[in-house]
C-alpha cells in the first residue's frame, strides 16, 4: 500500500499508509496515546479521530489535557442531552447547543415547560446513552439533502437558510438524534464521563 508522509508536533515526519485517520497515526505513535485520543489536529484544525489525513499535513491527537478538550466534551455532551430530549420528547424542536464557559446547553421547544422532575429523566436517560458508547457519525449534505433531513425542524431550516451557498453543510448522528452542526465530536458517548444539569432557562430565539 502506498505511504504518505505527515509531521507530528516535535517536527519529526512519520510515514503512515495512505488513507489513514488520525486515530491511525496515533496508534502508530503507541497503543496508550490511541487510547487517550479524543480528537485531532490537522494543519492547525480540530478534526474527528476518523478524519483522513493528508500527505504532508502537520498533524496532533488531540487528548483530555488539551487545552480545547473540555470545549470538545461539553459540545458532545450537549448533543447528548438534545438525544436523550428527543428519545423522552419526539416532538421536541430544536435550535443550537455550544459550549460555553461554564457548561453547555441547547435551546429546545416543546409545548411545556421542563420541570425538575424533567430534568432528572433526562439526565438518566443521558447515562443511559452515555453507557452505551454510541459512535458520533459524520454526513456532508448538499443544501436539499440537508432541507430533507430537518424537515419539521423550523430553526435548523432557519439556520440552513441562513449560511452561504457555499458553506459545507455537516450533520451529526447517534442514536435516534442528527444534528446539523460542523463539529468535532468525540469518537463515541462513553467519553462524556461527568455532568450534570442545572436549571431551565425561557429564552428568545435569537434573542
Amino acid at each position: 500500500m502506498p505511504e504518505i508522509s505527515v509531521t507530528l508536533p516535535d517536527g519529526s515526519v512519520k510515514s503512515v499508509p495512505e488513507g489513514s485517520t488520525v486515530a491511525d497515526v496515533a496508534a502508530s505513535i503507541g497503543a496508550r496515546l490511541a487510547a487517550a485520543a479524543i480528537a485531532g489536529r490537522v494543519d492547525g484544525t480540530l478534526v474527528d479521530t476518523w478524519t483522513v489525513v493528508p500527505d504532508g499535513s502537520t498533524v496532533s491527537v488531540v487528548t483530555e489535557r488539551d487545552p480545547e478538550a473540555l470545549d470538545l466534551l461539553r459540545h458532545s455532551a450537549a448533543h447528548v442531552m438534545a438525544e436523550a430530549i428527543k428519545q423522552l420528547f419526539p416532538l421536541a424542536r430544536f435550535g443550537i447547543g455550544p459550549a460555553v464557559e461554564d457548561g453547555f446547553y441547547y435551546d429546545i421547544e416543546i409545548d411545556r415547560t421542563f420541570t425538575p422532575e424533567d430534568l432528572g429523566a433526562i439526565e438518566e436517560r443521558m447515562q443511559a446513552i452515555v453507557a452505551e458508547e454510541q459512535s458520533f457519525s459524520r454526513q456532508v449534505l448538499s443544501r436539499l439533502d440537508a432541507l430533507r433531513v430537518f424537515d419539521g425542524q423550523p430553526y435548523k431550516l432557519e439556520l440552513i437558510g441562513d449560511l452561504p451557498e457555499d458553506e459545507v453543510l455537516s450533520a451529526y448522528t447517534t442514536g435516534i438524534f442528527t444534528d446539523l452542526c460542523r463539529g468535532p465530536h468525540v469518537p463515541h458517548t462513553g467519553w462524556i464521563k461527568a455532568f450534570k444539569l442545572m436549571k431551565v432557562a425561557g429564552a428568545y430565539w435569537r434573542g
